[in-house]
């Protein structure tokens, strides 16, 4: 993990909604660390004559993609709020300051051999998409691979084509569906959790990975414990605002847990009673 900023060069933009697009980039020199599925960055962005250590500031973002032999990242941004809207603005070409990689990965290694379940809300999808990717790569090591995307509305839902792409292969079984269907939506209707009857799983030996919305995480994986679904076996990655990325400044804290640190991916058995005040 570096503290000062490694400039990485934006390499490709592709838009995945109005608001949403992923930047693709590669180091503009020595690159960082290795970063696996499940840990983020923070990211700077830069105005013109801006250099490396200046900028409109910092955002930590999950790792969406872990490409081209590891040495370039992809990282799905919106445009709500000051520095995120800079990051959305960056055009192929365009310098970041990069620090990284923080925070606790998703453990795909703990799935092998048994089932596993991978259920994404909204932008939840991002951070899981690495570890979508690791999963299939080496998907002779499980017994069946399952993915559960939602989204509001189906202009919402990040990374279309791939998901269709997953959707034709046998490797997975995917299921998609919206809360609010637009005109020519054939997918399914309704919350994530309501899905689950269709989706093939042994409980007693299935891992599950759990991101988006804090309160699709607990309705999610309270649905899994009473489908008996471990608690130690159900790892999520609750929403929360990462600032320092050092644990300091509080405000990613969930109760006693700075999630920056020993988050952003946690066991569900860890953090339930601590979710559930959240709701309160």
């Amino acid at each position: 993990m570096t503290a000062a900023p490694v400039p990485y060069r934006v390499v490709r933009r592709i838009e995945e909604s109005p608001a949403t697009v992923t930047l693709v980039i590669e180091p503009d020199g020595a690159a960082l660390p290795a970063f696996r599925p499940g840990q983020f960055a923070v990211l700077r962005g830069f105005g013109a004559g801006q250099g490396v250590g200046e900028g409109v500031g910092e955002a930590a973002v999950a790792v969406s993609g872990i490409l081209e032999h590891r040495s370039r990242l992809a990282h799905t941004v919106t445009s709500a709020g000051t520095v995120p809207a800079a990051l959305h603005a960056a055009r192929p070409g365009s310098v970041l300051g990069v620090r990284g990689p923080f925070g606790t990965d998703w453990a795909p290694e703990a799935a092998d051999g048994g089932d596993v379940l991978v259920v994404a809300g909204d932008d939840g999808l991002a951070p899981l998409r690495p570890l979508v990717r690791s999963v299939l790569a080496r998907a002779d090591r499980f017994q069946r691979i399952s993915l559960l995307v939602g989204a509001r509305t189906p202009a919402e839902l990040l990374y279309r084509h791939e998901l269709r792409c997953l959707a034709d292969a046998s490797a997975a079984h995917v299921t998609v569906t919206v809360d609010r269907p637009a005109t020519g939506w054939r997918d399914r209707v309704g919350a994530v959790t309501r899905q689950l009857d269709g989706v093939p799983f042994d409980p007693s030996a299935t891992t599950a990975f759990v991101c988006g919305p804090e309160a699709m995480v607990l309705d999610t994986a309270r649905e899994l414990l009473h489908r008996g679904v471990p608690g130690g076996r159900i790892r999520v990655s609750p929403e929360r605002n990462v600032c320092c990325a050092t644990g300091r400044c509080g405000r990613c804290r969930l109760g006693p847990v700075p999630l920056c640190g020993e988050g952003p991916v946690v066991g569900y058995d860890r953090v339930a009673g601590l979710l559930a005040v959240q709701e309160l």
